[in-house]
């Protein structure tokens, strides 16, 4: 099956091969048209030169209208009917100026050599259009074959896999990434509730023995006290004591500051 690219090809080639015709049909008419239009003149004399611009006259304007021809074929776009009553004329006169002296001489040869040249240029003009428009909807048909035969469109996903964070372990021959497991809570930290100078004073009456000399050091070491307070608590431990009873112990503490 031919591609797009194949036919648009060809449409060119055959292109260029009708236009290359045409230019050689009628630069053998050129010559055949020059004899017409001098009549005998003097060779280099400026009706024989004039002559030479009878023929280039009517190519060029054949010439343009085939162009326009082509442009608007490949648009698929219709021209009005006085461009084709102007390449009829400008071929009919190319016609008769080529085989009019072969005519006047009743020479049959002559009539046929000078017809093939103008009667080849209208084939291939009227041919160069149509073959262009028929090419052109070629070019066409091969695009939408080529359409409808094109593989339906598939999205890779091999770069868009969703991403995972969780780490991958080995399940068989695939890899499968392990679950994520969820992070606990973390609470705010509860502020530690301050101990009073009476509970400083439990703890130093309770470690305290007979042989221990009580000194704001042994308060603060057994107590955890502040220096501060460790004197104090020391004062009221060693007057408890010494007999004068709790009451008066705890009246102390309280009288230098209730907490540490």
């Amino acid at each position: 099956m031919s591609t797009p690219h194949d036919v648009a090809r060809v449409r060119v080639q055959v292109d260029r091969l009708c236009w290359t015709a045409i230019g050689l049909g009628l630069a053998f008419t050129m010559t055949n048209v020059q004899q017409f239009a001098a009549a005998g003149a003097v060779v280099w004399s400026l009706p024989w030169l004039a002559a030479w611009l009878l023929d280039p006259t009517v190519s060029l304007a054949l010439l343009a209208i085939l162009r326009a021809e082509q442009v608007t074929a490949r648009y698929q776009i219709r021209t009005g009917p006085w461009v084709r009553r102007a390449k009829w004329f400008t071929m009919a006169a190319t016609y008769v100026m080529n085989t009019w002296s072969s005519y006047a001489a009743g020479s049959l040869s002559g009539i046929v050599l000078h017809s093939v040249p103008p009667l080849l240029v209208f084939v291939a003009a009227e041919a160069v259009t149509d073959l262009r428009d028929k090419l052109t909807q070629a070019v066409l048909v091969a695009h939408t074959d080529a359409a409808g035969h094109r593989p339906p469109f598939t999205a890779d996903t091999r770069d868009t896999a969703p991403f995972t964070t969780g780490t991958p372990v080995t399940a068989g021959p695939e890899q499968v990434a392990a679950p994520e497991v969820p992070e606990p809570a973390v609470s705010p930290p509860v502020r530690a509730r301050r101990i009073t100078a009476a509970e400083y004073l439990t703890r130093a009456r309770a470690a305290w023995t007979p042989d221990v000399v009580i000194t704001p050091a042994w308060v603060r070491e057994v107590t955890g006290c502040s220096r501060g307070l460790s004197s104090r608590l020391a004062v009221a431990l060693s007057t408890e004591v010494t007999g004068d009873g709790t009451e008066t112990a705890q009246a102390t503490v309280n009288d230098g500051g209730g907490r540490s």
